[in-house]
């Protein structure tokens, strides 16, 4: 482990040149403290279990590090369908690549340090609030095995900023595999640059993909393989009943990670037209609309790649999306329900089953965590008991016994899930009395969201019942705005 100081940055980003980002040093800020940091985060870039020396100031903006080329990158990006051709990072500074012990690059980010020429007069600042939902939000994700941009600490800052209020600020510290969106191809194509969207196509793959380098149809395989890790990120985000919220080509990464969480959610009760976005008054991107907008906002990275790869070329790799999210999503199911053979009694047995969490509002995370341990008749509807009946045949056709089977549900299906009375407790002690142990708790007990682990939870005080229960009504369907 090394200090925080001495990280071993290795910038490729930035020999792109200035067309593709403004050199900006993050802006100093006052009296810095910690509100919580993530040790496995920290691993990645080979930081000492409490961050190491000088952390703070260093990532803060106040110090800067030696070997860090600080930039904001540009990029646009459809917002709601819409396009908007002035965006960039605003209040966003890439650090810079740091390459890790084990020859890995990590972009290294910071949410909130400042207004650069991207701010479009705002402040370059993030709010206290928002900062830690989305550290909460990536390292839940992270502990449910989908890929995703880490939070390594929530920096507090002694300062207010205005929304529709004075708000509490801070600085979420990011580490993600990359930053590249699907915006940033559409910044130089619809300012007709298309050379740049060559040149950044190329550093995609040299950095990404460095096996197609010298592939004739590179373009082409590159845009498959995008293809390909949307469809499965989003199969996964469904299995899990997690709904982004904002998914505009902007927070789409090439890498098919999450990305840019704002007002995200994990779905209680089962509600496919479930939003957690109080601005997304038409539910474009509800639950039962995130794989139909993955395949949107490919067409629109595709548009941008056409003179490389071809309209029609790119038209035969758009029409197997749906395929391939077909297969991702149902072996994602299969995982959940503890059944390997998805065959056509399974998907009619699914599709049974998702109208039965509909109609009779199933709690989503905890059918399945309780169905683990079904074995025989139990008080319920006839409905539901009829499906029960069907469901425990197909698992006898596969000759695992119980014991496996629930082994193998429990390692999938999460006990655990940042609901939203939890989020919104953690919240309310954090902002009325600066308290953050909540927020620590949290993010300790959704490192590992599948099991319980006694000595941990006795250390954090964390009670294994309350965390795991059904959100309360009051809480059901809770949505937040994307300033919030």
């Amino acid at each position: 482990m090394i200090p925080s100081q001495n990280l071993n940055f290795k910038n490729r980003f930035i020999d792109l040149g200035p067309e593709f980002y403004e050199e900006k040093q993050p802006d100093p800020v006052t009296d810095p403290y910690l509100v919580d940091y993530s040790p496995s985060a920290g691993q990645l870039i080979d930081l000492p279990k409490e961050g190491g020396e000088n952390f703070l100031a260093n990532f803060s903006g106040n110090q800067p590090m030696e070997g860090a080329q600080p930039l904001a990158m540009a990029y646009s990006g459809h917002q709601f369908g819409s396009y908007n051709a002035t965006l960039g990072d605003g209040r966003g500074i890439l650090l810079g690549e740091v390459l890790n012990k084990e020859n890995i690059s990590w972009d290294v980010h910071l949410k909130g340090a400042g207004p650069t020429r991207f701010a479009r007069g705002f402040d370059g600042r993030a709010t206290l609030q928002s900062s830690i939902r989305e550290h909460l939000g990536s390292e839940a994700l992270n502990g449910l095995g989908i890929p995703t941009t880490r939070s390594l600490a929530v920096i507090g800052i002694r300062e207010l900023i205005y929304r529709q209020k004075p708000e509490l600020a801070a600085i979420l510290v990011r580490v993600a595999d990359c930053h590249i969106r699907f915006g940033s191809f559409e910044f130089f194509h619809y300012t007709k640059q298309p050379k740049n969207v060559e040149r950044l196509a190329d550093f995609a793959i040299e950095h990404y993909h460095s096996d197609i380098c010298n592939e004739p149809d590179r373009y082409r395989i590159f845009f498959r393989r995008i293809l390909t890790l949307t469809a499965k990120l989003i199969s996964k985000w469904q299995s899990v009943g997690f709904v982004h919220g904002v998914m505009n080509t902007d927070n789409m990464t090439i890498t098919g990670t999450t990305f840019d969480y704002g007002p995200y959610g994990f779905m209680d009760g089962f509600n496919t037209r479930y939003t957690p976005n109080s601005s997304d008054t038409h539910g474009r991107y509800a639950y039962q609309q995130q794989s139909e907008i993955g395949l949107w906002n490919l067409n629109k990275l595709a548009e941008t790649m056409t003179p490389l790869v071809g309209a029609d070329e790119l038209q035969e790799e758009i029409k197997q999306y749906q395929p391939v999210f077909n297969k991702f999503y149902r072996e994602e199911m299969g995982r959940k329900l503890g059944l390997s053979i998805l065959d056509s009694e399974f998907i009619e047995l699914t599709q049974e089953m998702f109208q039965l969490l509909q109609s009779q509002q199933l709690d989503y995370s905890n059918f399945f965590r309780d169905l683990a341990n079904y074995t025989s008749a139990i008080d319920c509807s006839n409905e539901l008991r009829s499906w029960l009946d069907r469901y425990l045949k197909l698992c006898e056709r596969e000759s695992i016994s119980h014991n496996e089977r629930k082994k193998k549900m429990d390692a999938v299906n999460p006990k655990y899930i940042l609901r939203n009375h939890l989020v919104q407790r953690a919240l309310e002690k954090a902002l009325k009395e600066a308290d953050f142990s909540e927020v620590t708790r949290l993010r300790v007990l959704l490192e590992n969201p599948f099991e319980d682990r006694p000595e941990l939870f006795e250390k954090y005080n964390i009670d294994a019942d309350f965390y795991s229960q059904d959100t309360p009504q009051e809480f059901l369907g809770r949505q937040t705005s994307c300033s919030a």
